[in-house]
């Protein structure tokens, strides 16, 4: 791997540590200011509003600009999150800009590994890339869930300023106020990122161009044989997994009458078994079998049906921890796949915008369904049954939708899955 991947590890790393601790941060916020309980889940289609608004706009940008330049921009824009929720904004209106923060980061962050590295080295980049992300992702979780109990907020309360009042006075407050030193280090690593010789793309002034050219570029992803697969593939796990970063919390109340600090950990623990299949798929799967683990999406949906049966941490932890790796192990060849196929199409920084806007605009009607839901009084379990149902059934149809593209249009795909082969060895 070249030097500068590693900075971009770091970058990610710190970006995303910062992103999930707020999340715990942002639900002790509004459990302690007694917000009605359909607002916790209203988290997760926030943050993923201007993913979805947004992506015309933030792929071309990207691709417009040096990424490094970009990743810092986007960092600049969650400390502006961080800040209106401890001056008082509705928590959900300051993690919706927090979100804007994030949709700008993502096109830069992905499409830079396109840019940087050959697509032979796709997969293994990606590994270490969600590898590193599920890692933050836990430790995020963890650290959010003990920045907000007892021991570790009345230490962080317990600092006193000279002359300034912050009005830092809760420990979601003090946990909130934490992640603002965690994005500027992010942000310092972002400065380290290196120019890549991939040439910037200008970007239309006029948002009609702009509109035009992102839908051309989605219609364009979704016509690719092997683009619309890895595409929804994606689209449906990640819109699931966004979710089920929030509904863990509920769930472990539920289920094992968790409070907050708790249920975080069992929240890293889902991501613990992601992380590992992560870094296996990264070693064990070739660019070109991406499409061999759809069986994967439905083992996926099947386990989450078993929440519903889980009593004890005994069985909650192993069960958390291998609903995780179906995830991690399909996500990451996915993933790759679906970036070579945007880079072939079009540019890397818009590739990476339709994606996102699949893939948060599945988070985004998910997310409003289980607020809804939750408003109608349905419980967690509830919302579970239905998402496990779900990614069960429409892994099949995506599992029927490849095969018979294999079998229309086999010369087609095979000539795609050659190219996707490189230099024969895809990690």
């Amino acid at each position: 791997m070249k030097k500068g991947f590693f900075t971009i590890m770091a970058a990610q790393f710190f970006s995303s540590l910062a992103d999930n601790a707020l999340l715990v941060g942002a639900i002790e916020l509004l459990r302690a200011t007694h917000a009605p309980a359909w607002q916790v889940p209203a988290l997760a289609p926030m943050f993923a509003l201007f993913y979805v608004v947004l992506a015309p706009i933030v792929g071309a940008f990207a691709d417009a600009a040096p990424k490094g330049r970009v990743m810092f921009y986007s960092n600049s824009i969650k400390v502006v999150g961080c800040m209106m929720m401890l001056l008082g904004f509705h928590p959900l209106l300051a993690y919706a800009v927090v979100g804007l923060g994030a949709a700008a980061y993502s096109p830069a962050k992905y499409g830079i590994l396109t840019e940087l590295l050959p697509p032979s080295q796709l997969v293994k980049a990606n590994g270490w890339i969600e590898g590193l992300t599920v890692a933050s992702v836990i430790l995020g979780v963890l650290l959010g869930g003990q920045l907000v109990g007892a021991r570790v907020s009345a230490v962080l309360l317990g600092f006193d300023f000279p002359l300034v009042d912050t009005g830092v006075d809760t420990p979601a407050e003090a946990a909130i106020a934490s992640m603002i030193l965690l994005y500027i280090v992010a942000a310092l690593f972002n400065l380290r990122i290196p120019r890549t010789d991939a040439p910037l793309q200008p970007m239309a002034s006029n948002i009609v161009t702009l509109l035009r050219d992102f839908w051309q570029c989605n219609a364009r992803l979704w016509k690719d044989k092997l683009g619309q697969i890895s595409l929804a593939t994606t689209t449906l796990v990640w819109g699931v997994s966004g979710n089920m970063r929030v509904i863990v919390f509920p769930w472990a109340a539920a289920a094992l009458g968790y409070s907050t600090t708790q249920a975080s950990s069992l929240a890293g623990v889902v991501v613990l078994g992601t992380a590992v299949s992560a870094v296996v798929a990264s070693v064990m799967v070739r660019l070109d079998q991406a499409t061999r683990l759809i069986p994967l999406g439905v083992a996926m949906g099947v386990l989450m049906l078993g929440l519903n049966f889980i009593t004890s941490l005994t069985w909650a932890i192993p069960f958390l921890i291998l609903l995780g790796a179906t995830v991690g192990y399909l996500i990451v060849p996915m993933n790759a796949l679906l970036q070579h196929r945007g880079h072939s199409l079009m540019g890397a920084g818009r590739s990476i915008a339709v994606q996102n806007f699949n893939e948060q605009a599945c988070i985004l009607a998910l997310g409003g369904a289980y607020a809804f839901a939750t408003k109608l009084g349905f419980s967690a379990f509830d919302i579970i049954t239905s998402f496990g149902l779900a990614v069960a059934s429409i892994m099949c149809l995506i599992g029927v939708w490849h095969r018979r593209n294999a079998v229309v249009y086999k010369t087609e795909i095979d000539q795609l899955l050659e190219l996707a082969r490189g230099d024969g060895h895809g990690h």
